[in-house]
């Protein structure tokens, strides 16, 4: 197996590459994602190692060397697969002065301790799922919403009856503020967010590409919930939630959801990803962070799937030490006083 950079006609078709990948492929490997990540500072690498396709960010860390960064990836299914990939990546990297590796593979959590007997060291997640919950939206849409837990369907059918409406709104200026205010008071005082322009620029990317979409809930006529859904070949992304403080009508999120699901399936996708939840062992506990946020995602499927989240390949052991002791805290204070954004 050899490590190449692809050739100028592979990245002109580079997301039909991804989508050959083992796993089926991840929006966070696709063209899309890396010409939105380049405003964060990244350097995209369109690389094969043998016959498959691997997307890495690459941030310069001067003077230790350069990071590597693989957002949800390599698209492995196996740690078979996910060492033999590594092995040749790791001396392809050694070459271009890269001091560590950066992956988010999607194995399930029990590989944990064969990751650790490789030597790999956990890191903080980058994207937020190293948890989540999914829904296979593979049978029909009766099937799908007999299927959902009590919770969630007596939701979508009280929101019904209670007058609320969905839209599919075009990713336009006045959508896109309108659905990053709603963002910003979910946010407040949970987690934090990006910039305006960050948003915008990326729902308006996806939308161009015809591979995202906004979706507004109202009630008489208001705005009472957001969101923003992706689908990448057969799998789609929840990728942002947000409403209102103050609730009028319960269930306006669900239904919302519920019509995202019905736009995923009409556009191909089998498998809805909610994109985040606490981890299964978590998922119940009311003093978790985002316990809010996995009640109701579990209206729609009560299974938490846990992957093994971040970890890190150390290439250059000396450079990875001083960027763990000090350098990352730096650079990352330092491009957000610059920048006013996240490092990742």
């Amino acid at each position: 197996m050899t490590t190449r950079f692809a050739t100028d006609e592979e990245i002109a078709n580079w997301d039909s590459h991804i989508l050959a990948g083992p796993d089926g492929g991840n929006v966070f490997a696709s063209f899309e994602y890396a010409e939105q990540k380049k405003s964060g500072g990244y350097t995209p690498l369109f690389l094969f190692v043998g016959n498959m396709a691997v997307m890495v960010h690459e941030k310069n860390a001067l003077p230790l060397g350069k990071l590597w960064y693989l957002p949800k990836g390599p698209e492995v299914t196996s740690t078979k697969e996910l060492f033999a990939i590594l092995k040749d990546l790791k001396t392809f990297a050694a070459k271009h002065s890269v001091f560590a590796i950066r992956i988010e593979p999607e194995l399930p959590r029990t590989t944990q301790p064969t990751l650790a007997r490789h030597g790999l060291l956990p890191a903080r997640p980058i994207i937020p799922n190293p948890s989540t919950i999914t829904l296979d939206i593979s049978p029909s849409l009766d099937d799908i919403l007999m299927s959902l837990p009590q919770k969630g369907r007596h939701a979508i059918r009280r929101a019904e009856r209670d007058g609320v409406t969905v839209e599919l709104v075009q990713a336009t200026d006045k959508n896109c503020l309108a659905l990053y205010k709603l963002l910003a008071v979910t946010a407040e005082g949970q987690f934090g967010i990006r910039s305006y322009e960050y948003y915008r620029s990326f729902w308006q990317r996806f939308e161009k590409a015809d591979l995202g979409q906004i979706f507004f809930a109202y009630v008489d006529g208001k705005i009472v919930a957001g969101a923003f859904a992706m689908v990448f070949g057969t799998k789609s992304t929840y990728l942002v939630g947000a409403s209102i403080r103050k609730r009028t009508v319960y269930g306006a999120s669900h239904l919302l959801q519920w019509h995202v699901i019905q736009w995923a399936k009409s556009k191909g996708s089998l498998l809805h990803d909610f994109c985040g939840s606490p981890p299964s062992d978590e998922i119940n506990n009311p003093d978790h962070p985002h316990h809010g946020i996995g009640q109701f995602k579990t209206a729609f499927n009560k299974t938490v799937t846990d992957y093994v989240g971040c970890y890190d390949l150390v290439i250059r052991p000396i450079q990875y030490k001083a960027w763990t002791l000090a350098g990352e805290r730096i650079v990352r204070r330092l491009h957000y006083y610059k920048h006013h954004d996240s490092y990742y």
